[in-house]
């Protein structure tokens, strides 16, 4: 791995602390829309992949409305529930200073994205955000994380991929790229390892050992 290798993050889980407020959203989706209480570990089960799929595993036949419910939900409390992960904005300067590109790959739409960026000053730090309005294939295909490449003007050779989520990984490997796993996201250590990274951290002290 060079020195100089490009390193994509995934967003929610991984960059930024949407924990709360997605979780939140999909309750309040759920709740209102079908009439149900589902815990929380099948509320998120599905972050990471993009927010119609994730409807969809609720009930296909409600897609519209739980969309419009979540999202109405969502974007009125972003700016009280989205939260900076302690230490990232370091890693970031860090990698940044270090002259290794950076990118964003998030199964997110952009106006979605730029409501995380009205609250949290870390946009600067990224050459290329992809986006779920980039690509028509979404992870765990490797279709945005090769666009993330191919922006950056890197080979997967000299890149990784790092995320919270199985489906982060799976793309990653599909992409030919080094996947490192995040604990501080969605999903638990032993889920991620399940997926075969190259290395698992708990802390993003522990990921700017691994990258720098």
């Amino acid at each position: 791995m060079s020195s100089r290798g490009a390193v994509l993050f995934d967003l929610d889980g991984t960059v930024v602390d949407t924990v709360e407020l997605i979780r939140e959203s999909h309750r309040h989706a759920v709740t209102n829309v079908l009439g149900r209480d589902l815990p929380d570990e099948v509320l998120v089960a599905g972050v990471g992949k993009p927010l119609p799929e994730q409807m969809a595993a609720f009930d296909p036949e409600q897609v519209p409305a739980l969309l419009e419910a979540y999202q109405r939900w969502n974007w009125a409390n972003t700016a009280s529930l989205i939260r900076e992960y302690d230490g990232i904005a370091d890693l970031l300067g860090r990698l940044q200073e270090a002259g290794r590109p950076l990118g964003i790959v998030t199964s997110k739409r952009e106006v979605t994205v730029d409501l995380a960026w009205a609250e949290l000053p870390l946009r600067q730090y990224f050459e290329t955000i992809v986006t779920a309005d980039d690509t028509t294939e979404h992870k765990p295909h490797p279709a945005p994380v090769l666009l993330a490449l191919e922006r950056l003007g890197v080979g997967a050779e000299d890149a990784t991929f790092v995320g919270d989520a199985p489906f982060d990984l799976r793309a990653a490997h599909a992409a030919g790229v080094r996947a490192v796993a995040v604990t501080w996201g969605f999903f638990g250590r032993e889920e991620l390892a399940a997926e075969q990274p190259a290395v698992v951290v708990d802390t993003p002290a522990q990921l700017a050992e691994v990258l720098l």
